[in-house]
């Protein structure tokens, strides 16, 4: 008997874990702004690589660029993996967005998540998606706080999961809001103390708020 079990069995799960990571764990954020003769974003703002702080360079394209890219990778990751079965979508999905968060290129300090749990999720259930997408807009227009939107958005997820998808998918949501929050520990302890910044658009049209995607 095998102590880790059938390895013809696991190996495609470590499979489509190691496909996702690598394909999460692209920084985009520091490639567009490298290109675009802007440094290493890690030198600015939050130092963060994830959208919000690549706004703060004043290229809301380069920013939206960003967001996107962020997302449709982990879309990518999930579609390649999903003709193989849902399991192996799954699996895929949790591991783009530790790839994001945990960038071995990058020591490990990545983005804070909030863009490719989205894509996942849109990738993974589309209704869940849109509902977490539109959820997420709504609480950061009413409170201005866009930690607290995605952090509220991602922790409905796993609900509407079992809803409108399965428990595995819910189980995925659980995996995300989890990773997500321990990437916001920073924005946690800003809110417990009254230190948070608010959205808010600048006279130069950059944003002040978290989190950075």
């Amino acid at each position: 008997m095998e102590p880790y079990g059938d390895i013809s069995m696991n190996w495609p799960l470590l499979a489509a874990a190691l496909m996702g990571y690598l394909l999460g764990s692209i920084p985009f954020g520091l490639i567009l702004t490298r290109l675009a003769g802007l440094g290493d974003i890690r030198q600015i703002g939050s130092g963060n690589i994830g959208a919000t702080n690549v706004l703060r360079t004043g290229s809301k394209k380069l920013a939206a660029a960003t967001l996107f890219l962020d997302g449709a990778k982990a879309v990518l990751a999930v579609l390649i993996a999903a003709p193989y079965g849902p399991e192996l979508a799954i699996v895929a999905g949790g591991g783009a967005l530790l790839g994001h968060c945990f960038p071995v290129w990058l020591k490990f300090n990545g983005g804070k998540g909030v863009a490719t749990a989205l894509g996942i999720l849109l990738a993974i259930a589309w209704p869940v998606g849109l509902i977490t997408c539109a959820l997420w807009l709504a609480i950061a227009f009413v409170l201005r706080y866009s930690s607290v939107a995605a952090l509220a958005a991602l922790a409905i997820a796993p609900v509407l999961c079992l809803w409108l998808a399965d428990s595995q998918r819910a189980w995925l949501a659980v995996f995300i809001l989890l990773v997500v929050t321990l990437r916001h520990k920073e924005n946690i302890g800003r809110l417990l103390r009254g230190e948070e910044s608010k959205i808010r658009l600048s006279s130069k049209g950059t944003t002040a708020g978290t989190p950075e995607a």
